[in-house]
């Protein structure tokens, strides 16, 4: 049957555009991580963002943002080539990039922007959505932010700290509903989706007409492999090409090894010992004595040097070093008899059963040492390792009780840390103190750079003071990459704990 002459114009206008650029080497060969993780559907949907950097994973090879990170920038334009502020800071209007498209070959418009705001309900999407009174979309290439007051946080919080700027198609998604789109995503990233195995692999491929750049490898698979020796015989064997979280005496057989390279990457990934009971006056826990027992009974340095061969850093905070506003605390030594006294004068001279001690299970290999050494204290204490998605909403839901290893490598400042997991409302918050409320309720409102920068820093302080948490350490990702890769990006990023951008990964000789 033959076509009206506008439809077959059509189409064939659709094909060019989508076509890569003359001259562009087309994309070749297929580059695969071992991950220490099960891969979920819920990653594949940037509205479900949870507040850790495990969906930025997928993300950043699915989907776009307005503004995201990218290499020498934390606030590169993206989706958004241009932004810009009133003078009262009450409205950010955004200008879009022309010629970005979905995978389906659909254009990025301001509905779509505007829709993917309005369906976020990840984490800290309360305090997002409250700031703004308006959304405006005064023409297809234009978005028009209108919020309720001045809030010098509100970037950080939509482009860092929240999914909210990530971008899908909203016809699509009003046609195959939210559980239709995690089985089949469609985004405006550097890779289409191609297949998902549960508790297996993920595989996507190039889509050369990213307006970026187009991908120099075709075909990127995410692999499952949780078990760390297992991806360690993985990437020697040459069956992975990157090994993601391989610790201790494996790392050091990867340096070992001819043709692999350790690379390790001290991204924002704060680890940390949560006592959700400290607010129960019956718990053993409400008793600042106790909470800091628990700190002065765990051996950081040692655990530093077995499990990631010295590279991570004791900062005694749950922010990472390098966010703006991140005070320094003054920190505790290992003192185990100091424990063993802070104990007794509590009332629990021989010790006491604290129940189960919650991590991620793909990061048990922190959790081991520390319930060992709280064991040693005298606080009894049972390893529960739990899948990171299950962990993660068991936390969010308040359904983990006893001691719970926090961790986020999530982008953002001392404020949206805070915010998740301090002050009352925060996605894994079980309580919270009035005098530290009360200081972040203001601090959001106070536009003078060093009256804020004084309040969050008080905060810290009193975080500290009440011993709220015991730190552990900010991580350094410890990863091997085989000898195919002349590019991992592994540390590109800044801070970014994954490889990315994946526009930018190459295999040698490509």
């Amino acid at each position: 049957m033959r076509q009206p002459i506008g439809t077959a114009l059509s189409l064939a206008l659709a094909v060019l555009m989508l076509a890569p650029a003359p001259g562009a080497a087309a994309p070749e060969g297929q580059m695969t991580w071992a991950v220490h993780i099960s891969l979920a559907p819920t990653w594949f949907d940037p509205a479900e963002t949870s507040g850790i950097i495990t969906p930025f994973m997928v993300l950043f090879a699915l989907h776009d943002a307005m503004v995201k990170p990218l290499p020498g920038n934390p606030m590169a334009p993206g989706l958004a080539e241009s932004w810009s502020v009133s003078p009262d800071g009450l409205v950010y209007e955004f200008v879009l990039r022309r010629g970005a498209k979905f995978h389906n070959g659909e254009p990025v418009t301001a509905e779509d922007v505007k829709f993917s705001f309005e369906r976020y309900r990840g984490a800290a999407a309360k305090p997002l959505k409250d700031s703004v009174a308006a959304i405006e979309t005064p023409d297809p290439g234009r978005v028009r932010f209108r919020l309720k007051r001045a809030w010098p946080d509100f970037m950080t919080f939509y482009v860092s700290a929240t999914g909210a700027s990530w971008i899908v198609p909203r016809k699509y998604v009003e046609k195959v509903g939210d559980e239709g789109f995690k089985k089949a995503p469609i985004g405006a990233g550097p890779y289409r989706f191609v297949s998902f195995t549960p508790g297996i692999e993920l595989v996507v491929e190039a889509f050369e007409p990213y307006w970026r750049k187009a991908p120099s490898v075709k075909r990127i698979v995410l692999r499952s492999i949780p078990d760390e020796a297992t991806r360690l015989a993985a990437l020697k064997r040459g069956e992975v090409d990157v090994a993601y979280n391989i610790r201790g005496s494996l790392a050091e057989e990867i340096r070992r090894t001819p043709g692999l390279t350790l690379k390790p990457n001290v991204g924002q990934a704060t680890f940390w010992v949560n006592f959700p009971d400290q607010w129960d006056p019956k718990s053993p826990w409400h008793d600042r004595r106790v909470r800091l027992a628990a700190s002065h009974a765990i051996d950081r340095t040692t655990m530093n040097q077995a499990d990631a061969l010295g590279f991570s850093k004791i900062t005694w905070s749950i922010i990472p070093s390098s966010f703006e506003f991140y005070w320094q605390p003054p920190g505790l030594a290992y003192d185990p008899a100091r424990a063993r006294q802070l104990l007794a004068e509590a009332g629990y001279p021989n010790g006491f059963d604290a129940g189960d001690y919650f991590c991620d299970a793909a990061i048990a290999y922190v959790g081991e040492p520390v319930v060992n050494y709280l064991n040693a204290a005298g606080v009894r204490v049972r390893l529960r390792p739990i899948e990171r998605v299950a962990f993660f909403r068991g936390w969010a839901e308040k359904k983990l009780k006893g001691l719970i290893q926090g961790g986020s490598a999530a982008f953002g400042n001392a404020a949206t840390r805070i915010e998740a997991f301090v002050a009352a409302g925060g996605t894994y918050v079980s309580g919270s103190y009035g005098d530290i409320d009360g200081l972040f309720r203001e601090q959001a409102t106070e536009l003078d750079p060093k009256r804020r920068e004084a309040m969050l820093h008080r905060i810290q302080q009193l975080i500290d003071d009440k011993a709220m948490v015991a730190p552990i350490w900010l991580n350094a990702g410890l990863n091997g990459v085989g000898p195919r890769v002349e590019e991992s990006g592994i540390g590109v990023i800044a801070g970014y704990a994954f490889s990315a951008p994946y526009e930018d990964i190459k295999l040698k000789g490509k």
